[in-house]
C-alpha cells in the first residue's frame, strides 16, 4: 500500500487568494493534484484549519495532515508530518504533490515509484532541476527529517533530497512542471496549455 499526500500548507501570500481554489479549466487546482494521485490509497492533505484545502479534504473524506512544528518551517515539515501518517495508516511509501501544478503528469507517481530502487527517496526533475515536492518518500525518514531540522531553522528539500542522495527522474517536458505563485501564472498556464501524459 502507497499514500499519497496533496501539500497545501502555504499561505498563498502572493496568489492574493487560496490559490487551490483557483479555478483551472473550470476545476480547482487541488483537484488536479488529487487525479495525479490517482493510484494511491490512503490520500491526505496537508492543510491548515478552515481553508479551502481542509474543506476539499473533509468534502471528499480525506485525512488531513497539519505541520507538527510551532512555527512553520516550509514544505519539508508537510513532507515530514505525512510521512508519519503514511506509517500510522501502514503504508511504506508516500508520494507528495503540491497543489498548484495542474499538468503534472498523469504517469509521474508510477515512474517515480519504478525508479526508486532501493533509495529513501525518488523525485522529479526537468532541465532546469529536480522539482522537490514532486517525489515518492520512504516512511523511514522522519528521523533525518529531524536531524535537518534541527541543524537548520529552514532547511531546504532541494539540500535533504541530495543529502539522502534521492534518485532523479527525468521528465523533459518543463511546462508540465509550472507551479502557480501568482493568478498572472495561472493565465499563462491557461494561455500555453500542454497535455498531460
Amino acid at each position: 500500500m502507497d499514500a499519497g499526500i496533496i501539500l497545501a500548507g502555504g499561505q498563498s501570500r502572493r496568489f492574493g487568494r487560496d490559490k487551490c481554489a483557483a479555478l483551472f479549466e473550470g476545476r480547482p487546482l487541488i483537484t488536479w493534484a488529487y487525479e495525479v494521485l490517482a493510484g494511491c490509497t490512503p490520500v491526505a492533505v496537508s492543510a491548515r484549519s478552515n481553508t479551502k484545502a481542509f474543506i476539499f479534504a473533509r468534502a471528499h473524506s480525506l485525512d488531513v495532515v497539519r505541520d507538527e512544528a510551532c512555527d512553520p518551517v516550509g514544505p519539508l515539515a508537510g513532507i515530514r508530518a505525512g510521512l508519519r501518517w503514511a506509517h500510522s495508516r501502514g503504508a511504506m511509501l508516500l508520494a507528495s504533490v503540491p497543489c498548484d501544478m495542474p499538468l503534472l503528469p498523469r504517469n509521474l507517481i508510477a515512474r517515480l515509484m519504478l525508479a526508486r530502487g532501493a533509495a529513501f527517496a525518488s523525485v522529479a526533475a526537468t532541465p532546469e532541476g529536480a522539482q522537490p515536492l514532486c517525489a515518492v518518500w520512504h516512511v523511514a525518514l522522519p528521523g533525518r527529517f529531524d536531524i535537518a531540522m534541527r541543524e537548520q531553522c529552514h532547511p531546504v528539500v532541494h539540500d535533504f533530497l541530495r543529502a539522502i542522495d534521492a534518485v532523479e527522474v527525468d521528465f523533459p517536458e518543463v511546462a508540465h512542471f509550472k507551479n502557480i505563485n501568482f493568478q498572472s501564472d495561472l493565465d499563462k498556464v491557461a494561455k500555453d496549455r500542454l497535455p498531460c501524459l
